[in-house]
Order: C-alpha cells, then structure tokens, then sequence
C-alpha cells in the first residue's frame, strides 16, 4: 500500500492537491468516500484488493481528513472534473468508478464528463439527485445518534458517542462535516438538475442500495437506476447506507461480478 499526492490543475479551478492510496494489482477501481470520510471506504478498499486481481485508488476529496481545499474547488462537479484529471495523470484505462453516498454523486457526475478511462460506474447508496416523495435525509440536522438509526440496519453495532472520541478525532470529523457542507452547497442535498441530465450517460452502471437505509430509501434508489439509461439496480440486504461497513462481503461480491462483465 502506497500513499502519495498529486498536483493537477483543473480549466477554471486552477491548481489543486490530492492524496490517494493505492493498494493490489489488476484492474483499476477508483473508489470514492461519502461524508463520513475517508476511513469509511479503508476497509472495503483492503478488501477488494485482496480478493483478487484488483488495483484500488482511493483518494481524499481535498478538505477531508485535514487536507488543503483550494477555494475555487467546491462543487459536486469540480471534483468529478478533479477525479477525471486524476486519471488522466496516472494513466489509467478500463476503471470502474465505485463511489457511496455523496461518492456515488460524484461518480454519477464523473459519468458524465465522457473520459474514456472509465468503463463502468457503480453507485453504492448514492445521492445527489432529487426525487418527489423520498427526500435525502437532512445530515446537518441530524445528531449523530440520529445519523446511526437512518444510516443502519442494525444502528447499534455502529453508534458513535462524540464526547468519548478523543479530541484529534472529533477535530477530523468536525473538518469533513465542514468540508461537506461545502461541496454539498444546497439544503437538500442535492442537484435539481442532476436526474435529467443522467439520461446522457452511455457507461454500463450499477446501482446498488442497502434495503434498510433510510438516508436515502431504496425508492430512491430505484429512481436514480432508472434515470440512467444502461443501469442495473441491486439491493442489498440487511443493508443501510454504507453497505461497505456494514455488509462488506456482500458489496464485494457485486462489485466483483459487474465489474468482470465489463
């Protein structure tokens, strides 16, 4: 496993760092982080790689885990251009993009911009896109009591006391809410012009849902497979809204058989 950062420079952002780590040999995933940062996809990264002939990136959206945001740099769509670039720098071809939550937003938006790096898209839980009758969760007025019973099927195993983390912790969680909350930039959540504009992706896509979030339900999910034309949609059971976590074994498994189909 190798940590390194690169400086690219994006047409309208200008110069930007990003730190990425890579672990296993084979075929490349690039696999974005949601809100919860950086640490919520470590796991899942080891494991993939692991399990067989897998490259794995994963990369730190600039100003989480207390890395530099440059100020031009904060939209949904800036780092998607930033991700693309990236793969442009490390040469990358035949990447699957695997990204959850607010990750899987980015990879939609990534599946937009044509790279021919890309040959597929998975969506883990993903949000991003607006859907009448099943709103995303409010994470900003959440506690995090509360994020634990929406984002869980069993919300026990995964309740997080902040008064009991040590200080350095509460520090770095506090920064990726800070962070988030800029790339975020709306009250819902989401871009209202994001679900039309899925009907241009031509990449094969996979949508795959926890049947227990309550982040984003699976209805949603539903909506957002649908809005992409050469989408498949799974769920997964027992699941919330990190299934990475929560069921990792059963992500890998879907991951693994769509990816090896393209």
């Amino acid at each position: 496993m190798t940590t390194t950062t690169h400086a690219l420079t994006l047409d309208g952002i200008g110069p930007a760092e990003v730190t990425v780590t890579e672990s296993g040999h084979g075929r490349p995933f690039l696999l974005l982080h949601g809100g919860g940062g950086p640490q919520t996809v470590t796991g899942f990264a080891a494991l993939l790689a692991e399990s067989g002939p897998a490259r794995v990136f994963t990369p730190v959206h600039p100003g989480f885990g207390g890395t530099p945001r440059p100020e031009a740099l904060h939209t949904i769509r800036g780092l998607a251009a930033l991700y693309t670039t990236l793969l442009d720098e490390l040469g990358l071809t035949g990447v699957t993009v695997v990204g959850n939550s607010v990750g899987g937003w980015i990879t939609a938006e990534m599946a937009l911009l044509g790279s021919a790096r890309i040959s597929s898209v998975i969506l883990v839980d993903a949000v991003g896109i607006e859907v009448p009758g099943h709103p995303v969760a409010d994470f900003f007025a959440l506690t995090m009591d509360e994020v634990a019973e929406l984002a869980y099927h069993d919300p026990d195993a995964f309740r997080i006391d902040p008064a009991a983390l040590p200080a350095a912790q509460r520090e770095a969680m506090a920064g990726n809410r800070a962070a988030l909350a800029v790339y975020d930039g709306t009250p819902s959540g989401t871009d209202r012009t994001l679900r039309g504009r899925l009907a241009a992706v031509s990449l094969p896509a996979l949508v795959l849902w926890g049947d227990s979030d309550r982040i984003a339900d699976p209805a949603y999910g539903r909506a957002y497979a649908a809005a992409i034309p050469a989408a498949r949609f799974g769920l997964l059971t027992e699941t919330g809204h990190l299934p990475q976590l929560e069921t990792p074994g059963q992500l890998l498994t879907a991951v693994r058989d769509f990816a090896a189909c393209h």
